[in-house]
């Protein structure tokens, strides 16, 4: 995948025995936040079972009146999650985790009077066995289900059942990887993986169904001068056809504290069935599209020098210069509906910083790119050329105390650089009392100069508007974690 694989992972539990934990957290906006759990296990059993209700009442997202702008736009999350592993003996261990997340999220109707709103349930299922077949090699089986449901319409009591179009998707997955030691310092990774896509909705749509198979083989090798990785990974997608992605990294270690990598990789992204057929947004007799059923696969090459340096026993320092080079980009343009780039570049320098001083650990992270669509010149939209990040906490005792600030330059909110988005910073700070063994209260103080921003705008016939951001927000919380 390119820019990174999202999974989800469920809380992992402790071999020491039973932990049970509640937490209540309450704050602006009429924010609750509640959660309870039970963790724990032995040496060879472990399991986390948990529980959340997470709701606000929000804000308003818009800044005109215009059609039904004006409410707070409430959102409400409840999840349930469990994680079971056993471990037979040193080379037989299974899993099993489970996670099942429901709620509604309000959003605005700039055309009318109604009340749109999204319900939806977001649940997964995976299973995976891990054994070592014999001194040199490790299998590994994981297998999986997911569903995302989501019904979008007016909540408005008047409003009839048509009033809501249902659009669900669902995967079932496949991932076997196998470690092979050749020896004490070479390393073959053998694996194979499918996954199938169903759509199911009110709509018909002219692919309701795909699958996509991949083999990959990867090989490491670390010697005492320079440590090597080379990769091949090939997909058969039934809708986009087949591809090879290749993957190469050099490492120079100059010492036992510094690095110099070297790497490259290629990327394969398939749009997902959300990007190619959600339905259009309908409302009071306007339709507008949601997604392009004419989207190409994302391709890209990457090239990446990187420095690691622990020049410290308290220090830590990581610079990155990199270049992206993407082939029909999948990217959102100003309505938020997702767009081929035909070929874009992506520039940057990345640098990140460690340090511990008068008992302050801090985290220093700069950012500078220059996402450009070479084929028109323009900057790629929504995307900050320049971004700093400062992070400093302290502990005293029972207390712990924290504070964050984040800049982003201007932005471009559309593919002709026509409509700007202004810089922001953002402050906040945070604190915690550990009052016991079993009770800790702790504190959120976020955006605390209250900084108006928008990240995207929107257009009514009076115009264009950024939407709104939270302002100042503070968020209070007690844990308390019995000890059985």
């Amino acid at each position: 995948a390119i820019g990174g694989v999202i999974q989800i992972f469920t809380r992992q539990g402790s071999g020491d025995g039973l932990k049970p934990y509640v937490r209540l957290g309450a704050g602006s906006n009429q924010t609750f936040e509640r959660s309870l759990g039970l963790s724990g296990g032995d040496a060879q059993t472990r399991f986390n079972l948990g529980a959340a209700l997470d709701e606000t009442q929000g804000i308003d997202a818009t800044r005109d009146s215009f059609g039904a702008n004006g409410d707070d736009d409430a959102y409400r999350n409840q999840s349930l999650s469990l994680n079971v592993s056993h471990r037979f003996n040193d080379d037989l261990q299974i899993g099993f985790s489970a996670l099942d997340q429901r709620g509604q999220a309000e959003f605005e109707d700039i055309f009318s009077t109604s009340l749109p709103t999204t319900d939806f349930q977001l649940s997964s299922l995976s299973s995976f066995i891990d054994a070592n077949l014999n001194d040199a090699w490790n299998s590994r089986l994981e297998i999986g289900h997911s569903e995302d449901k989501r019904d979008t319409g007016n909540d408005q009591p008047q409003a009839g059942a048509d009033a809501f179009y249902s659009f669900n998707t669902y995967r079932d997955s496949l991932n076997w990887v196998n470690t092979l030691a050749l020896s004490d310092n070479q390393q073959v990774l053998l694996g194979a993986d499918w996954y199938e896509d169903r759509l199911r909705s009110n709509t018909d749509f002219v692919e309701d169904s795909r699958w996509n198979q991949a083999a990959y083989i990867q090989h490491r090798y670390k010697a005492e001068h320079f440590s090597t990785e080379l990769g091949l990974r090939h997909d058969k997608n039934q809708q986009f056809g087949s591809e090879n992605t290749w993957n190469a990294a050099l490492t120079l270690p100059f010492n036992d504290d510094n690095d110099l990598i070297l790497s490259y990789s290629e990327g394969f992204r398939a749009p997902t069935f959300n990007d190619l057929y959600y339905p259009d947004f309908c409302f009071s007799g306007f339709c507008f599209p949601s997604a392009n059923p004419d989207l190409k696969p994302e391709m890209s090459k990457s090239y990446e020098a990187q420095w690691r340096s622990r020049y410290s026993e308290t220090g830590a320092l990581e610079l990155s210069l990199y270049r992206i080079d993407l082939e029909d980009a999948i990217v959102l343009d100003q309505n938020f509906i997702p767009q081929n780039v035909q070929t874009a570049r992506i520039n940057g320098f990345e640098a990140a910083l460690k340090q511990e001083l008068f008992g302050w650990q801090g985290n220093l992270a700069l950012a500078l790119i220059d996402p450009r669509d070479r084929d028109t010149g323009h900057t790629l939209a929504r995307r900050a050329k320049r971004t700093l990040s400062l992070d400093l906490d302290r502990q005293f005792g029972a207390f712990a105390v924290g504070t964050s600030w984040r800049a982003v330059s201007g932005r471009y909110d559309d593919a002709d650089n026509d409509t700007e988005l202004a810089g922001y910073g953002l402050f906040s700070l945070r604190g915690k009392w550990q009052a016991s063994q079993e009770v800790a209260f702790d504190l959120k103080l976020n955006n605390l100069f209250d900084k108006d921003y928008a990240e995207a705008t929107y257009s009514t016939s009076n115009g264009r508007f950024g939407y709104n951001s939270e302002g100042r927000t503070a968020l209070f919380a007690v844990t308390w974690t019995p000890q059985l």
